[in-house]
């Protein structure tokens, strides 16, 4: 526990908790609405918000998150109006987030592509002091959204119609979760790092959904194995010296596989358990089906 002594590594790993805890509560949604992809997309905007802080001599991280959240809002406006040009506005929106990026910084004085190194993959020894007050600021918003709000998040990831008709504000909500997932990939950035974030907030939903089809349980697994994989990966990371956002994202694969593999056995077991409460009387067409959700969503 060594580790510990250092203020680099205490701020690292405060800055991975929140980020374990983050990224799988607004994941949850994404995975649900068929938007896995949505946080790699913001990752491409954000990094111009990243060169606008160095040239403008301003935070990144709040830089990004500004620019990230105006990024989420237009993708969501290109998304209800795009229509059959959708696909190659956001196209160019996330090559154009990527280039400005790039572009600004090197503009910046003293800046180059080297200073956008931390921010693509994560680094420790990065993390300031301004940069944990900034994260715990914007983590503390999206697990308010996330916890406060899920069963109307819930309920418009689910069917939006259906949302609709009961009366709940079917965009300000989408609004509300493309924003929520904008500020968690600034959040996660200076950890994971803005081209690796997206896993971490879709593969640990995945595997929880490997354990539970409860949107709770799974909620709260994916929580658990996020803040599991951030936590090791960060250690790893500088017992190690590898990339830490690397490390994190194998972490969270490998829990996916492990618990994939455990779930199958685990699911056989289940089906002859129901098959052996059958009612032995009762022909095979007679048997009433359990009912089954489609694939990749979850229940309440």
């Amino acid at each position: 526990m060594d580790f510990l002594d250092y203020a680099f590594m205490q701020r690292a790993l405060l800055a991975a908790v929140l980020v374990g805890i983050t990224a799988p509560a607004v994941g949850i949604y994404l995975v649900q609405r068929r938007q896995a992809l949505m946080g790699d997309g913001i990752g491409h905007v954000a990094m111009t918000g990243v060169g606008l802080g160095f040239l403008l001599s301003w935070s990144p991280v709040w830089m990004a998150t500004l620019v990230s959240v105006l990024g989420a809002v237009l993708m969501e406006l290109i998304r209800w109006y795009g229509k059959t040009r959708g696909d190659i506005a956001l196209a160019m929106l996330f090559y154009g987030g990527m280039a400005g990026g790039v572009m600004f910084i090197n503009l910046a004085p003293g800046g180059s592509n080297a200073n956008l190194t931390s921010y693509l993959f994560g680094s420790l020894s990065t993390v300031s002091e301004s940069d944990v007050t900034a994260i715990c600021v914007l983590a503390a918003f999206v697990v308010l959204v996330t916890l406060g709000l899920r069963r109307q998040l819930f309920a418009v990831s689910q069917d939006e119609e259906f949302a609709r008709v009961t009366g709940l504000p079917v965009r300000a909500l989408n609004l509300l979760t493309a924003v929520t997932a904008a500020v968690t990939v600034t959040v996660a950035m200076r950890v994971v790092g803005l081209l690796l974030v997206s896993a971490l907030m879709v593969v640990p939903v995945a595997a929880a959904q490997q354990l539970s089809r409860s949107f709770a349980a799974t909620f709260a697994i994916a929580v658990a194995i996020g803040v599991t994989v951030t936590i090791g990966g960060t250690v790893t990371s500088y017992y190690q010296d590898v990339p830490p956002g690397a490390t994190i994202v194998l972490l969270t694969i490998a829990a996916f596989i492990l618990l994939t593999a455990l779930a199958t056995p685990l699911a056989r077991r289940r089906a002859r358990a129901l098959a052996a409460r059958q009612p032995a009387g009762d022909p095979a067409e007679c048997a009433i089906p359990a009912t089954r959700q489609p694939e990749g969503t979850v229940g309440v």
